[in-house]
């Protein structure tokens, strides 16, 4: 929430008049508890998860086989609506009670001991960049250590296998996991946030960035 009543007292801290980015960021988050702002990330990541899928899932399922079946890395594989139905719905679910569980209670005081600002002045393109960059190489690196200790013989059997249900990949794949998997890399998500302190927008950014990434690994 910004602590700033008017425009006027906003830019008198600033020494400048606001941008256009800025005067709309006031106006949404002066009257938001930093609690909701915090929150929107885990909005951006369902929503994401929801609807980015969705035109090669369309594209797959109405699209005379023909046109599809070259560009397909399993072409002899053709899943039916249900199954479509199911994975989405079973990671939903899971996602669904993450979010409402640890990651509605733990995030913003880590944001906050973290340094994650959410008011004025709003940061530059260029420093939006490099922080995603750092986020892109950290979140990188932490998930391939992760997902090799997934596949160590004990963690597979009791864990991973639930991601590898679906050995056709499909975008609705990338977030099907058991529910301590998806705790675990959630995590990865955060450490270049925490780490390289950024604003609140870009940690909206990073999120939708994040969830476009994995669904493009796993669209098959």
């Amino acid at each position: 929430m910004i602590p700033f009543p008017t425009v006027e007292a906003a830019e008198a801290s600033l020494g400048r008049t606001m941008t256009w980015a800025e005067a709309a960021w006031f106006q949404y988050s002066r009257s938001t508890p930093d609690y909701c702002l915090c929150f929107h990330n885990f909005v951006f990541l369902l929503v994401n998860y929801t609807l980015a899928p969705l035109p090669l899932v369309l594209l797959e399922l109405c699209a005379p086989a023909k046109l599809t079946t070259q560009y397909k890395l399993q072409p002899r594989v053709r899943l039916s609506p249900a199954t479509f139905l199911r994975c989405y719905t079973e990671t939903a679910r899971v996602l669904v009670l993450l979010t409402i569980g640890p990651y509605l209670l733990a995030p913003l005081p880590v944001f906050k001991m973290g340094g994650i600002r959410m008011g004025l002045p709003l940061p530059s393109f260029g420093e939006v960049v490099a922080q995603l960059i750092v986020y892109i190489l950290m979140e990188d690196y932490m998930g391939y250590w992760f997902h090799r200790i997934m596949h160590i013989e004990w963690a597979y059997n009791n864990i991973h296998y639930v991601h590898h249900e679906f050995s056709a990949p499909i975008g609705f794949a990338s977030a099907h996991s058991h529910w301590a998997e998806n705790l675990i890399f959630g995590f990865t998500f955060f450490i270049g946030m925490v780490i390289v302190p950024c604003h609140m927008t870009t940690c909206w950014l990073w999120f939708i960035i994040r969830g476009i990434l994995a669904i493009d690994f796993h669209c098959g």
